[in-house]
């Protein structure tokens, strides 16, 4: 049941600005901000969720809906936005600071405002969709202009096709009759069309053609003026950046770089389109906000860093230990809530105990990722008891060593059942709550560069990590429809104590233990540590890297692997453990 609207008007810079607001007054603020060519209408679904526990403000921006028109194109630069933006928060909010929302040319106009110097007094925080801050871009321009790297011409190359229509708005009278002739007229197909979004009454409004003939200006008054000349932009406001996974203008590329202006800054994945995300999915939209402003709350009444970190929940498998443990411990510096399990109980508990030095609070949970039903059942009690989580790291596994012929059936079906059942179990039963929860995610599977460096001495354990390699791709392919990532971790020698629990074939316990003491040796000599591994996940994660070669080693044998598998086939033949 929803809220019933209350009109008011706020005057700003001589012009009158028809304001909206739901739900309680007492309640913390919420200033929802529409972009281009919408008016405060496309927020009705975002708008009617958050009104149960929130005071929701919407208003038309100048030019659009009920609210006044400027003269002139100057009217509509990005300070005076930014000053109608003022206005709005303390006529129906004088004594607490709003949690801003904005989305498109709403999040362009509420960045000039959260950049402005004092703006954490009167914003407690932002979340921004769809609508970068026009200096940020315009550094982050020139950036890839002084380094044009294969990367960064292409970043450059695939914004500047999504961005035709900026532009067609600069030419003079293409743009204003495309809207008087008929494109106001198919608005509602053009979404249905390429946007999958239903058509619905009251949006577009009325005003659909003149708002977006006035709105033009928008672009006329700041893009060149603003992007030609970018400005230090630094914040202190918390902005939560929602990335829309199939935005079709803004991409996810041009948030690269913004903690340099943004130090408190949480990014979360939508799974949705450039309007669809408000009109298709306004329910999952407010849960994120109602997450982060309460959060950032808890963080402004405790004057520091929230129990809850910045809300992402990771899950890291085999975590007791080695990769596991330092990939734990770097998710919760890096402000994770990270849940570990293991075998090992125990140390698992002791992960936990360090990740919540460092981070959020940690828990740890005892699982045999071989076992499919006790992962399935660990992945509801995470979820019930902690949430969905945003992150999985599969990082379990075992290591052996023996040729074909000296490998038992046994030790085979050890090997599989932990190294690719493992992974299977993981990713099935948490990619499947990802999928349901339609917010995005991200799976970690730690496979090795046995996975594409074949030896005779290592066939279980190539064969296991090979398949890993092949799956991510796999689920790559599939889970890309729901917005979830994939990345396939491929360490080399790492130090870590998988040489004193890996198994040899055809050996007696003597022989065992003493290739199991001559192997960690070794590895202690390389002297790689798990740390720099951990680093390695945490910024694919934060890129969404597909494969990722860690050590050195690692990173040469996938050259080579792709420029002469042949040598490596020969390779294979020495007798390497």
């Amino acid at each position: 049941m929803s809220t019933p609207t209350r009109r008011r008007t706020v005057r700003s810079g001589g012009l009158s600005l028809a304001v909206f607001e739901q739900g309680d007054p007492a309640a913390p603020t919420v200033l929802l901000v529409h972009g281009y060519p919408d008016t405060h209408a496309v927020w009705d679904d975002v708008a009617a969720d958050l009104a149960r526990d929130h005071h929701v403000v919407r208003y038309d921006v100048r030019g659009a809906g009920e609210s006044g028109a400027p003269a002139g194109r100057d009217g509509y630069r990005l300070e005076h936005l930014a000053e109608d933006l003022f206005a709005v928060a303390e006529a129906v909010s004088p004594d607490e600071p709003v949690h801003l929302v904005a989305h498109d040319w709403g999040s362009i106009q509420s960045w000039e405002a959260v950049t402005a110097p004092g703006a954490e007094r009167r914003i407690a925080s932002y979340t921004t969709m769809s609508g970068p801050c026009l200096d940020h871009t315009g550094h982050w321009l020139r950036h890839r202009l002084r380094r044009p790297t294969p990367r960064h011409l292409g970043q450059l190359l695939h914004q500047g096709l999504h961005s035709w229509y900026i532009t067609a708005f600069h030419l003079p009278y293409l743009a204003p009759a495309a809207w008087r002739l008929g494109l106001a007229r198919a608005w509602p197909r053009v979404l249905r069309d390429l946007e999958h979004v239903t058509p619905r009454a009251g949006h577009p409004g009325p005003s659909l053609r003149r708002d977006a003939v006035r709105g033009i200006e928008l672009y006329r008054a700041n893009f060149r003026p603003t992007m030609g000349r970018p400005r230090e932009r630094p914040t202190e406001v918390p902005v939560q950046l929602v990335t829309l996974t199939r935005d079709r203008y803004v991409g996810t590329y041009l948030s690269e770089g913004l903690e340099r202006w943004v130090p408190n800054l949480t990014r979360r994945t939508l799974h949705a389109g450039h309007w669809s995300a408000l009109l298709e999915k306004g329910a999952t939209v407010a849960g994120l906000v109602r997450e982060f402003t309460a959060r950032t709350a808890a963080e402004r009444a405790g004057n520091g860093r929230p129990a809850e970190g910045d809300g992402r929940l990771a899950v890291v498998t085999g975590g007791g230990s080695g990769i596991g443990r330092a990939t734990a411990l770097a998710l919760a510096e890096d402000g994770a809530r990270v849940v570990v399990c293991d075998l090992d109980l125990a140390a698992a508990e002791r992960t936990a105990e360090l990740a919540s030095l460092v981070g959020p609070k940690a828990h740890a949970y005892r699982v045999d990722v071989a076992d499919g039903a006790a992962m399935d059942a660990f992945a509801q009690a995470v979820a019930a008891e902690h949430g969905v989580p945003d992150v999985l790291v599969n990082n379990a596994g075992i290591g052996h060593s023996g040729t074909f012929l000296q490998t038992t059936e046994k030790e085979w079906q050890r090997v599989l059942d932990v190294n690719l059942w493992g992974v299977i179990h993981g990713c099935r039963a948490f990619g499947t709550l990802m999928a349901d929860r339609g917010r995005g995610g991200h799976l970690v599977n730690v496979s090795s560069a046995a996975a594409y460096l074949p030896s005779k001495a290592l066939t279980a354990y190539a064969t296991s990590k090979a398949a890993v390699f092949m799956l991510s791709d796999c689920l790559r392919a599939e889970f890309t429809a729901h917005g979830i990532g994939v990345s396939t971790i491929c360490p080399g020698i790492v130090n870590t104590n998988i040489t004193r629990t890996s198994t040899f074939s055809a050996t007696t316990a003597a022989e065992q233990a003493a290739k199991q003491a001559r192997a960690a040796r070794l590895y202690a000599r390389r002297g790689f540590p798990p740390e720099k591994v951990a680093d390695a996940i945490v910024r694919a994660v934060r890129t969404g890297r597909a494969v990722v070669p860690v050590t050195p080693e690692a990173k040469v044998a996938r050259f080579l692997s792709r420029l002469s598998p042949g040598l490596l086939r020969l390779a294979a033949r020495l007798n390497v453990t």
